[in-house]
């Protein structure tokens, strides 16, 4: 018997199967849950692609894909109508979403203008509340939010105002965690090392954290291997942190704990 045995899971964010949600749907099915995946405008054909190569749910139907943009309430609405009628309910949300445009990365920290960095907040930050509120009204018995996460204790080189945006996120699940908990919702992050998804490839300068966090991690670091932020996830997702609420699980080898 899995750790999600029964449990039903919202999976936003796979594009192909090296997204690290892909790694949190793959290993969620093998722990016997049901679940969904979620995608969003042009992306949504190459999320449904990828559904196909996880195969089935524990059940034996097809794993079902709903469009949802987080900017469109419309949309958010749907997909909550649907799954109160699929399943009654949702035990577990994986948020992975993520957007910023090219003026925010890079280089000139200063050159962004506010019209981008509120789409950044918007999709980033913003879309972690958009889809708490959806899916409360189906998460009756509690249930677990989860979020990924890049550490921003520092600041660093390209990620600019997507950094600016998940230091956000950090403090935006910490209020969840406060205004969900009396429904026995937890909602927590998991900060994850830099894994070589499409998400990151778009990152101007993610080359530097390939090259430094191997050699800093004490534990090593494979920027290839999703799996120990997938399970991290997966184990949040269950009820093995039953009290467990508001915080960061840092999945990067260590690096964020030592200084040289």
């Amino acid at each position: 018997m899995g750790i999600l045995e029964g449990k039903k899971i919202v999976v936003t964010g796979v594009l192909t199967d090296a997204s690290l949600a892909y790694g949190v749907a793959r290993i969620a099915l093998d722990e016997g849950a049901e679940i969904v995946l979620t995608g969003a405008g042009r992306a949504l054909r190459l999320t449904q692609r990828t559904a196909r190569k996880l195969g089935q749910n524990p059940d034996g139907s097809e794993i079902d894909v709903f469009e949802l943009d987080v900017t469109v309430p419309e949309q958010a609405e749907a997909v909550r109508d649907a799954l109160a009628d699929k399943w009654g309910r949702v035990d577990g949300v994986l948020h992975a979403i993520g957007f910023a445009p090219e003026s925010c990365l890079g280089e000139n920290f200063m050159d962004a203008p506010w019209d981008d960095v509120a789409v950044a907040m918007h999709i980033s930050t913003y879309s972690l509340k958009v889809l708490a509120e959806t899916f409360l009204p189906l998460m009756q018995d509690g249930g677990s939010i989860v979020g990924l996460d890049f550490d921003n204790q520092q600041a660093w080189p390209a990620y600019n105002w997507m950094g600016v945006a998940k230091s956000a996120l950090q403090s935006l699940s910490r209020y969840l965690a406060k205004e969900l908990g009396p429904q026995q919702i937890r909602c927590n992050l998991v900060a994850a090392g830099p894994v070589r998804t499409m998400a990151a490839k778009s990152i101007p300068g993610f080359a530097l954290f390939e090259d430094t966090w191997d050699g800093r991690a004490p534990l090593g670091w494979d920027v290839n291997d999703a799996e120990p932020v997938a399970k991290a996830v997966v184990a949040l997702l269950s009820d093995w942190f039953p009290a467990t609420t508001g915080e960061i699980i840092h999945v990067d080898g260590g690096y964020h704990a030592v200084g040289a």
